[in-house]
């Protein structure tokens, strides 16, 4: 999962995570990763509108956010 993640950051690229809290719920939060330490991980999550801390081993599933772009004729 680190390496995914690594991965989207280095390609400055928006990702849909799905993230488990420490109290056991389940969210799904879009992200823009900013740094990775450790374990753990800075990102601004579009979701709370904020820059938040997640744990590395909490997320459990990634899924780049894919742009199509539409071109008028």
């Amino acid at each position: 999962m680190k390496e995914q993640l690594i991965k989207a950051m280095q390609r400055n690229k928006f990702i849909n995570m799905m993230y488990m809290a420490k109290d056991g719920t389940v969210s799904k939060r879009r992200i823009k990763i900013i740094k990775i330490v450790g374990n753990s991980f800075q990102a601004y999550c579009f979701t709370r509108q904020a820059k938040r801390t997640f744990m590395v081993d909490s997320v459990l599933a990634v899924v780049p956010i894919i742009h199509k772009g539409r071109s008028v004729v």
